[in-house]
């Protein structure tokens, strides 16, 4: 479980996140949504260790990441911009330098490699370099990676930016199949249709505060709209906020 409280941070003279407060569930994908500037990636680089509130704790699995900065990012696993592999290595030595990075003994990590391969379906390009590699074979070495040393929750921003449909159909589908294995996943995106058809709850913020939280179907009964992107308008039109 992820779970944020009372998050503060300001970056230069930008109040980038004011009195955040949110939970994602095992079991569950949930979709974070914010205009641009609301604090989206400000909140999940804050969860991941990689900025340090001002104010209020990230909390992963009970872990407050601050104060117990390694066990709790063994706990994350981290999606990262799958354009941005290691061209000269391998799927399989890119995924298990990770895995030792997290944590895991050299044998170890060789098994769980072994593993999040066949989970993947990467037998036939394990040990080929990188470079030259489609958008939907980056993502998947980018994806293996992030839950080689297995962990429960999965960090992802606008994953599917810059992915071709089938690529994007992998996603989807690797993404539900972890949420149906107990997995907290957790992730940002700007795409309403992406949000609306995977998301068990959808979180909205805006001005780095909470507006909303509930499931697509609740965010659209609470505003009497019939798509999830005439609630979002709706809700972010207002500045009183409405938590579902």
């Amino acid at each position: 479980m992820i779970e944020v409280q009372g998050l503060r941070k300001r970056i230069g003279n930008v109040q980038a996140l004011d009195g955040l407060s949110f939970r994602a569930e095992d079991g569950q994908i949930t979709g974070l949504l914010g205009p641009n500037g609301a604090g989206k990636t400000t909140a999940l680089r804050t969860l991941f260790g990689l900025l340090k509130a001002d104010e209020g704790r990230a909390l992963v699995n009970g872990l407050d990441v601050q104060s117990n900065t390694v066990e709790a990012k063994r706990q994350l696993g981290l999606f990262p911009d799958p354009f941005g592999l290691y061209e000269r290595l391998t799927p399989r030595e890119y995924i298990h330098y990770f895995a030792t990075v997290n944590g895991l003994s050299k044998a170890e990590a060789r098994r769980a490699t072994d593993e999040v391969l066949a989970q993947m379906q990467m037998q036939e390009i394990a040990d080929r370099r990188c470079k030259g590699f489609s958008q939907g074979q980056r993502m998947k070495t980018a994806l293996a990676q992030a839950i080689v040393h297995r962990p429960n929750n999965i960090i992802l921003d606008e994953p599917s930016r810059g992915l071709d449909v089938m690529s994007t159909r992998i996603l989807r589908q690797t993404l539900s199949d972890l949420r149906d294995q107990g997995h907290c996943v957790l992730f940002s995106s700007h795409v309403m249709q992406e949000v609306a058809a995977l998301c068990d709850q959808v979180i909205i913020i805006a001005k780095g505060k909470l507006v909303a939280q509930g499931s697509p179907q609740e965010l659209c009964r609470i505003t009497g709209q019939t798509s999830l992107e005439e609630a979002f308008i709706q809700l972010i039109g207002t500045d009183e906020g409405i938590a579902a």
